[in-house]
């Protein structure tokens, strides 16, 4: 895909796999906060002020866009709309919601399906296929995914017990995989940033009314934000890498290397939550931290081997 920006953003990070991996990065940290400022932050409020904060961030460079390119969007209305709902007001807002409930563990091992769930729908609907190389690539990043949240144990996999937190992941998992394979559909010549802000209002459009409800004005449960500098901060992050600039990141990176390639970056995440869990919470990484970190990157670059 050519690069019809002429913003030096895009010049410096003009490496998908870069920029897929600095997204994973990006939403390491979200997780980890997702679950740490759960009892500050309501999860249908955390969902909500994260996107208007990254609303803000994208609006003045999106409006220059919006005149000149108005047909393009009007055109392409009902995938812009899917992917809205998909990628802004659906995936953190089902995986805030399980963090609420399910143990760090169940999250990340659930989360690390995504590639799968991908590639079976990009094979279901689209029809596309991966190599026989390519699929053991992804088979041992994903091995490599589940030896760091089972610790190296078998055992911790054969009795995982599902919760409400556990369903609402599977949501969060399914709703990813179809907003991936849903970007093959996205308006053809909409600048990136006009695309971004424009999924971001009809996300907000949806959680506007679920924030006001949980906030008890719509008969909802009546749960408010403490506000301090620690919930601040996190709502600054949220707002500006994970959902800013880890989005742009993502989109250009699946439109460079497809849904398949683009997704198995979300193995990732379990390394970058290790190394983030050492760094900020002082926990020192074990064998099997570094046994599944080699088997991702074993998995990504056989994947990537063309």
């Amino acid at each position: 895909m050519q690069n019809t920006s002429p913003n030096p953003f895009f010049r410096h990070f003009a490496n998908p796999y870069l920029l897929l991996t600095l997204t994973a990065l990006f939403w390491s940290g979200n997780m980890v906060l997702g679950r740490g400022i759960r009892a500050d932050i309501p999860p249908l409020t955390l969902a909500f002020w994260r996107w208007a904060i990254a609303f803000l961030l994208v609006l003045p460079l999106a409006l220059p866009h919006l005149k000149s390119q108005w047909p393009q969007l009007k055109a392409g209305w009902k995938p812009l709309i899917v992917l809205g709902l998909l990628g802004v007001g659906g995936y953190n807002t089902f995986a805030y919601l399980a963090l609420q409930h399910t143990t760090a563990t169940n999250a990340t091992l659930l989360n690390s399906f995504i590639p799968v769930a991908t590639i079976a729908i990009s094979w279901l609907f689209l029809g596309k296929r991966l190599s026989g190389g390519q699929a053991l690539g992804v088979g041992i990043s994903l091995a490599g995914a589940l030896t760091i949240v089972a610790r190296g144990q078998l055992d911790v996999l054969l009795h995982l017990q599902l919760n409400i937190g556990d369903v609402w992941m599977l949501v969060a998992v399914l709703d990813w995989a179809i907003y991936t394979v849903a970007l093959a559909w996205r308006p053809a010549g909409v600048h990136p940033m006009l695309m971004l802000a424009s999924s971001i209002a009809i996300g907000l459009c949806a959680l506007i009314p679920a924030w006001l409800w949980e906030m008890g004005h719509l008969g909802g449960p009546g749960l408010h934000m403490n506000v301090h500098t620690g919930s601040l901060l996190a709502l600054a992050y949220v707002g500006i890498f994970p959902s800013f600039i880890g989005y742009i990141f993502y989109n250009r990176g699946v439109a460079e290397v497809g849904a398949n390639k683009g997704s198995l970056f979300i193995h990732l995440m379990p390394v970058f939550g290790t190394l983030l869990s050492f760094l900020i919470l002082g926990e020192v990484p074990l064998w099997y931290h570094y046994a599944g970190i080699a088997l991702i990157f074993a998995g990504i670059g056989l994947t990537m081997k063309k």
